[in-house]
């Protein structure tokens, strides 16, 4: 316990280039959650609602200011607050219809987020959130049950407006 409560993770470069560039959460965040769901709605139109950040807090009150710098690419920056806790994020991977996955940096806490998609049944879409959070004491604020329940939340939520809308 005194192990995960003092993991820092790698630094922030290596996080985004050997982690998240590659496919890979941090496998040794004390903090690890992965979260599934099929979306009755093609990729196409999923993968349009993913990449529209300005729209999130829409979805998902939790978000808020969501600012992107510049067009959605790799490496691009953007920024956007949480849950009250202000995040600074660089995307890592962009592949269209894909997946979209990003590091990002709020006080001392380092996370990989992935967001993939893949074909689902009857033409749906089967989408997969999955994170690492790592940072001196983090499991003192969130643990893996209550980032599954948010991410759970998110999707949910993401799935009604996705459905909706088409």
């Amino acid at each position: 316990m005194i192990r995960q409560m003092l993991y820092s993770g790698p630094s922030r470069a290596v996080l985004h280039e050997a982690y998240a560039k590659m496919g890979r959460i941090d496998e040794h965040a004390p903090i690890r959650t992965r979260s599934e769901i099929d979306i009755d709605a093609p990729i196409e139109r999923v993968w349009e609602q993913l990449i529209d950040l300005p729209a999130w807090p829409t979805i998902d009150p939790s978000f808020r200011r969501v600012r992107l710098g510049a067009s959605l690419a790799v490496d691009a920056h953007f920024s956007f607050v949480l849950n009250n806790f202000p995040i600074r994020a660089r995307i890592a991977v962009f592949e269209p219809g894909r997946e979209l996955t990003w590091t990002g940096v709020s006080l001392w806490f380092k996370a990989v987020d992935q967001h993939r998609l893949e074909p689902g049944i009857g033409g749906g879409t089967h989408y997969t959130v999955a994170e690492s959070l790592a940072g001196i004491l983090a499991p003192l604020f969130i643990n893996s049950a209550q980032l599954k329940a948010q991410h759970d939340r998110w999707q949910a939520a993401f799935k009604r407006i996705v459905e909706n809308s088409g």
